[in-house]
């Protein structure tokens, strides 16, 4: 099973922001992200509704399809 843990390296340590699942020994392998990539990685929220009235959904939406029929 693969888990990703966000943390810091600072002076030849890596910490962690989080503790892992496992505490046993394991392999790992630590990605290192460029500093301009991390600090763009944090999105702002966006408000909930911004994109109502963009789209419609058709009246017989939930309606069985043709092409579907011989399996219903």
């Amino acid at each position: 099973m693969l888990t990703s843990v966000t943390g810091i390296y600072e002076n030849g340590r890596v910490i962690l922001e989080e503790p892992p699942k496992s505490q046993k020994k394991q392999k790992v392998i630590v990605t290192f992200l460029d500093d301009n990539e991390a600090e763009e990685s944090t999105l702002a929220e966006r408000p909930f509704g911004t994109m109502k009235g963009s789209f419609k959904l058709s009246s017989d939406f939930n309606e069985p399809l043709d092409d579907l029929k011989e399996y219903m």
